[in-house]
């Protein structure tokens, strides 16, 4: 029989049927991961970041379906950090709080760092995206933010100096010869 540790799931290797297929087709590597170059590809700064576990604080700006939420997921698997998930659209203060409460127990349980994503950060007002930043400040959580919008405008300066940008960009279909 298996062990598996107490705090750990056992990794998916084949989602349940009733997941959507977009969920089911999310590229779980680099490898799988089509398009972004200039971030993924070997030998890029930003691969490099992640693989070597020097992961910052970051923002990931690009159109809706350039791979913002899948980048993240990867990130997160790659890293072998808890990885929680808010939506801006749906969240407030208090799950942020919920979040951040629960990283430096996990921290220090089992060394294990907390992740904390952000989908549509900019539609967080400001007192929201200024309730993130001391979390940030004091490495209790690595933000990966995700944004449709230029985040110069929509996210606040104390919050963008503390993150990385990194520019998504839009996915062509090419014709296949």
């Amino acid at each position: 029989m298996e062990k598996i540790p107490l705090f750990e799931l056992p990794e998916e290797k084949n989602p349940p049927d009733n997941m959507p297929l977009a969920a089911r087709m999310r590229p779980r590597t680099f490898d799988e991961f089509v398009g972004q170059e200039h971030l993924v590809a070997e030998g890029r700064v930003f691969r490099n970041c992640i693989e070597s576990d020097q992961l910052p604080s970051m923002i990931l700006w690009g159109t809706p379906g350039s791979g913002k939420t899948t980048l993240a997921h990867i990130i997160a698997s790659i890293s072998k950090s808890h990885f929680s998930s808010l939506s801006a659209v749906s969240a407030g203060v208090a799950d942020l709080r919920r979040v951040v409460a629960e990283a430096p127990k996990r921290q220090r349980f089992s060394g294990q760092r907390t992740i904390l994503f952000i989908d549509e950060i900019h539609r967080f007002n400001k007192a929201q995206q200024d309730a993130v930043l001391p979390f940030v400040e004091n490495g209790t959580v690595t933000l990966i933010g995700a944004t449709t919008e230029n985040p110069s405008f929509e996210v606040v300066a104390p919050l963008l100096s503390r993150c990385r940008i990194f520019r998504l960009n839009l996915l062509v279909l090419r014709e296949l010869s």
